[in-house]
């Protein structure tokens, strides 16, 4: 029996962690911070780890209003992109120095629609130093719902959570730290406020048309938000705290106390702010003078909120999506990454075969990890690339319950389009990628590809569905998959070759696959075709 075949069953008896990927220890960081890029305002939050624990260290905020900045056509004018340069400097020198996985930077509604955001992107990581992810709505919504549970007092309610931001508004109901229904509309206080208060004018029927126009929104959500879906509600964010302290501040809730928004609140600040008429006067106690222009837009959306969801009570909390991305950021270095229970949810949602998922992410990310093994020295990027790999192992045939002809694109588009909790786009990107390249032509992920990280990624698990075509367990020989520029060698015994003619065919395919895309695939017979490096299996 091969030593390569053992792993594969010592693999197929593992149930308790993913297979094929090796444990490993992983790093314990006294340290943590996170970014949240929001459409108004960017903050960073650094925070001590003990345990399971954070304890706040640090903490920056900027109004940086970057949803000001998107023009009709969707694209972030330069103003807006130098207020957003020049704040990621400043926390890019707070950040400096703390580990590479440290750090997690997070981009919200503005730079998921920025048709420039590309670009941007590139500007931004070189001015703070670390990569962003650009998280999805339902994503944003889960990680709130984290912070904001983490913020409270142990209790077996069931929350509604509100956060208005910039660029759009989330609704979350929730239990203890799980969040079971998201949601994330496309209104926010800086949008709203642009469109319905353009020049700074507050009159009946602008305001009118500005809640009618969020009630809109809301109510295709509503009834999954119903009052009979949750025991409390609380707000999170800017929004929320600045109407609850105006609110408070001008004795306008009729209760004495503080930091709470009700109904009756805000009909009271609604008659003043048509009252003053103009928010370039607005002069109220409680209002940062740098929310004036967008205040308007955010009640709008908070008094659409309250008359749709019939709330008449809302609590304010401290905790909010920053809050979330460290506490999620703690759960992965305690094994409870979210995005693992994403992928074992879609296996079943799909019904994915487990065994045969096992098969493949064993051979894959053994072939990957002598692939990454010269060329990367960082350990921890070698270790993500790989679990990524895994995942794409495991969901590589979820599209067969679409259509078994080409159920690879079918397999892609899910996972670029589907809501995956725990996992950014550029996560979702690169899976369905990798499993678009997994078999067929390559033409069409070329550009992914040309990444040399990807490309090995690729190759590992494009050659791995090769060998258990079959769909069954098979005694594999000591093999071995190299890379030395734009040239893989697999070294594989021709005996077992002769043994094998279809693999044997496949594999000879595959040359002339890679070559349309420049790689130069070669099967190696011979020791000196096969550069075997010691313990690469």
């Amino acid at each position: 029996m091969s030593a390569m075949y053992r792993q594969m069953k010592s693999n197929e008896k593992s149930v308790n962690k993913p297979p094929g990927i090796r444990p490993r220890i992983m790093h314990e960081y006294s340290t943590l911070a996170a970014v949240d890029l929001g459409s108004n305002s960017f903050h960073l939050q650094v925070a001590r780890t003990e345990g399971k624990q954070l304890y706040l260290l640090d903490s920056l905020k900027e109004m940086v209003q970057l949803a000001a900045g998107l023009s009709e056509d969707q694209m972030l004018d330069e103003a807006s992109q130098h207020r957003a340069l020049a704040c990621l400097k400043r926390f890019g020198e707070r950040l400096r120095g703390l580990p590479y996985r440290a750090v997690r930077v997070v981009g919200t509604n503005t730079l998921r629609v920025a048709r420039n955001a590309t670009d941007f992107l590139q500007k931004a990581e070189d001015a703070l130093g670390f990569p962003i992810e650009i998280i999805a709505g339902y994503e944003e919504a889960r990680l709130i719902f984290l912070g904001v549970a983490h913020s409270l007092p142990p209790s077996n309610d069931t929350l509604l959570v509100v956060d208005i931001g910039g660029g759009s508004t989330e609704l979350i109901i929730g239990s203890q730290l799980k969040s079971s229904k998201l949601e994330s509309l496309s209104i926010g206080c800086i949008s709203h406020s642009q469109i319905f208060f353009p020049d700074g004018k507050i009159t009946k029927s602008s305001l009118k048309h500005a809640e009618l126009a969020a009630r809109s929104e809301i109510q295709a959500v509503a009834a999954g938000f119903s009052p009979s879906r949750w025991q409390k509600a609380y707000g999170s964010s800017g929004t929320a705290r600045a109407l609850a302290h105006i609110l408070t501040l001008n004795g306008y809730n009729n209760s004495d106390e503080a930091e709470i928004i009700t109904l009756a609140g805000l009909e009271k600040l609604r008659e003043f702010l048509l009252k003053t008429g103009d928010l370039r006067k607005l002069a109220i106690p409680g209002l940062n003078p740098d929310r004036k222009v967008i205040i308007a837009g955010g009640f709008a959306i908070m008094n659409a909120v309250f008359t749709e969801l019939k709330i008449e009570r809302m609590e304010i909390t401290s905790g909010a999506l920053r809050q979330g991305v460290l506490y999620d950021m703690l759960g992965r270095f305690h094994k409870e990454d979210m995005r693992e229970v994403s992928v074992q949810e879609f296996m079943q949602r799909y019904q994915v075969e487990p065994q045969q998922a096992a098969r493949i992410e064993s051979l894959a990310v053994l072939f990957g990890r002598q692939l990454l093994a010269e060329d990367y020295i960082d350990q921890e990027k070698v270790e993500n690339a790989l679990k990524l790999l895994a995942w794409a192992a495991r969901l590589h045939e979820i599209g067969i319950s679409v259509a078994h002809t080409g159920y690879h694109k079918h397999s892609a588009y899910i996972l670029d389009n589907a809501d995956m909790p725990g996992f950014s786009r550029i996560e979702q990107f690169q899976l369905g990628q990798l499993v678009l390249s997994h078999r067929g032509s390559l033409a069409k992920t070329r550009d992914f590809l040309g990444q040399p990280i990807n490309l090995a990624r690729s190759i590992a698990l494009r050659i791995a569905a090769i060998f258990y075509r079959s769909r069954t367990y098979i005694e594999l020989p000591d093999m071995t998959l190299s890379m030395d520029g734009g040239r893989c060698t697999l070294c594989i015994p021709p005996a077992w070759l002769e043994c094998n003619p279809l693999t044997d065919t496949l594999l000879n395919n595959e040359i002339s696959a890679w070559e349309k895309v420049d790689v130069d695939f070669r099967i190696g017979n011979r020791v000196d075709d096969c550069h075997i490096r010691p313990g690469a299996a």
